[in-house]
């Protein structure tokens, strides 16, 4: 058995994909919302027995490999060693060798090893002494060094890079890590002229969803005029794509899933504290395009886009706490708009006066308020309610019309449309204002909107189906012929006279299948158990899959004499349509004939339409 099978045999399409979407079953499939298209009626399915997916919403489908490749935007030898290494195969030498000659593997292994070596200078050496006293000061347990990996490394010019040499690492592959800076001067033959990135710095691990070390995060010990700054991030690298990750994601999927709720805060060490208490739903933009100070140009509203839709995976259900001053409520209300524009709920947690200025210190203070304050977070919409009328005077006319308008800007970004028409009533009701008068303002700010057109693509990425070009009366025929043919074949296949000789089908994207159907049908050859494997091909769609999925999602319920009439039914006006191309195609052919004056290709086509008359 070849790796890919083996590795096919051992993965279970559901399990794996129920790891990303919320898959519920659905007579022999299973089905979700596609974690590639917004949507809000579920046409993703899943089919265990064959061992497939599909969405029937933007027609994107396969097995794990094609799965795992578009959802994590991995290579398939990058896939192919992923879903090795979580099957258990051992990949032969092949297989291996292409695998990992990847540099996106080789700087997984890098990140391993220094995060490693981070770790043991931590825990092992006199010279971390003040960086433990310093975690030890900030409340860490041991357990919660050991279980998240913190490290640390000294203000030392080249110490990490000559490390990571000696354990087999090129000079070219750390400088591609992030790990190394290569200067201007630099010589690769001496490895003269290269440093540390990170230097002086307790060091945190930056982890994908699947546990790989991607990146780092390095908090100065002593600050200096020097250290370039409190925190500094792994660079974009072809490992570390910030949009693609969220801290401490990797440990705390499983509880956002059970609890259906993530709690999102600033910082690493809020997340760590909170972790450390037992809620363990909690993660982190720290670092990242979300709390970023930037402008929403189109790569960052693609990496904002990108990191909800991570979220997505495991929950539509959002609270959010942030630090209060002007730039972490900016950053909220950034984050906020991304998150509602995609449909999730989103709730704000407020830290009482004096119990801490952060989650982390408010746990260090008293862990139960901060618990109490994650259970009772403000439904969004309120907590904008709050703070568009502080310091307003509802009397005052031009104080009553900033509120509205700062409202409904915020009441047009609900995707749905019962919520937004409750909030306009409740608008209403707080200003003293008929709706309907709140309903034309509404209708003015929507027409004064100036968005950048680079916004514009990223909320119609969000907002709208793919849009596919319908396919021809006849290939639509065809296709749903062929969807009850497969779907009850052991029913149809003895009916006479489904497939005219006459008939052939030379284009459309059923065309050969439906070929291969006529000829094995007209011979009297009952047997199309091989058709699978014969439609069956590396990293493509299995057309056989995708019709038997669209028959159990279509056809659901159907009894087995409606299928049969059905069929006869789409037989007969296949032909009558295909008889109507034909016809259309040879007229067609013969203006350009006659155009020409070619005689004999005009008593051709004259025969040939005769015939079909």
């Amino acid at each position: 058995m070849s790796d890919i099978n083996l590795i096919k045999e051992k993965i279970d399409v559901v399990d794996l994909i129920g790891e990303y979407v919320q898959l519920k079953p659905a007579g022999v499939n299973h089905k979700g919302l596609c974690p590639f298209h917004h949507e809000k009626s579920p046409s993703f399915m899943v089919n265990r027995e064959r061992q497939s997916w599909h969405c029937f919403g933007c027609a994107k489908g396969g097995d794990i490999f094609s799965f795992v490749q578009e959802i994590e935007g991995m290579e398939f030898r990058e896939a192919l060693k992923y879903l090795a290494d979580k099957a258990g195969v051992q990949l032969t030498n092949t297989f291996k060798n292409e695998a990992e000659s990847s540099l996106k593997n080789r700087l997984k292994n890098i990140n391993y090893d220094a995060s490693h070596f981070f770790y043991n200078f931590l825990l092992k050496m006199e010279s971390a002494k003040d960086a433990r006293d310093y975690l030890q000061k900030r409340g860490l347990t041991q357990d919660t060094i050991d279980n998240w990996q913190i490290g640390f490394v000294p203000e030392q010019w080249d110490l990490l890079t000559q490390y990571l040499l000696k354990k087999g690492h090129s000079i070219d592959d750390l400088v591609a890590s992030g790990l190394t800076i290569k200067r201007d001067n630099a010589n690769i033959a001496t490895k003269q002229g290269f440093y540390d990135r990170f230097r002086g710095r307790i060091m945190f691990p930056i982890w994908d969803v699947h546990d790989t070390v991607v990146g780092f995060t390095g908090r100065v010990l002593i600050e200096t005029d020097k250290s370039g700054g409190k925190y500094v991030n792994t660079p974009q690298t072809a490992l570390f794509d910030k949009s693609s990750v969220i801290f401490a994601l990797n440990k705390a999927k499983k509880s956002i899933k059970e609890k259906d709720f993530v709690v999102v805060v600033e910082g690493q060490m809020d997340v760590i504290a909170c972790h450390q208490v037992d809620m363990t739903n909690v993660v982190a933009f720290s670092g990242t395009a979300v709390t970023a100070e930037l402008d929403l140009h189109k790569s960052d509203a693609e990496q904002q886009k990108k990191q909800i839709g991570l979220l997505k995976r495991y929950t539509n259900n959002m609270s959010m706490a942030f630090d209060v001053d002007e730039a972490g409520e900016k950053a909220a209300r950034r984050t906020i708009s991304l998150a509602m524009s995609a449909g999730m709920n989103v709730k704000i947690i407020q830290i009482p006066e004096g119990a801490g200025k952060d989650p982390d210190e408010c746990i260090k203070k008293n862990k139960e308020v901060w618990f109490e304050v994650v259970k009772n977070a403000s439904e969004v919409m309120n907590w904008y309610f709050s703070r568009a009328f502080i310091n307003k005077d509802i009397n005052n006319p031009k104080d009553k019309q900033h509120i509205a308008s700062e409202l409904l800007d915020k009441i047009q970004h609900i995707p749905f449309a019962v919520e937004r028409d409750y909030w306009l009533k409740e608008l209403g009701h707080s200003l003293g204002v008929d709706i309907s008068v709140l309903r034309d303002d509404l209708v003015r700010i929507k027409s004064e909107e100036k968005i950048p057109v680079e916004k514009k693509n990223f909320d119609k990425n969000i907002e709208t189906k793919t849009i596919n070009l319908p396919e021809s009366r006849l290939n639509e025929l065809v296709k749903t012929f062929l969807v009850l043919f497969l779907r009850f074949y052991d029913f149809i296949k003895d009916t006479p006279n489904l497939f005219s000789i006459d008939l052939s089908l030379s284009t459309g994207k059923y065309n050969e299948l439906y070929e291969m159907l006529k000829s094995r049908y007209n011979e009297g050859n009952k047997d199309i158990s091989n058709f699978r494997d014969y439609f069956s091909h590396e990293n493509q769609e299995n057309i056989i899959d995708v019709l038997l999925m669209q028959g159990e999602k279509d056809f659901f319920g159907f009894k087995e004499n409606e299928a049969k009439n059905e069929v006869k039914i789409l037989s007969k006006r296949i032909y009558e349509e295909w008889l109507k191309e034909e016809k259309n195609r040879i007229q067609n052919e013969l203006s350009l004939a006659e155009s020409k004056g070619d005689t004999d290709k005009v008593d051709e086509l004259m025969k040939r339409f005769q015939s079909l008359s």
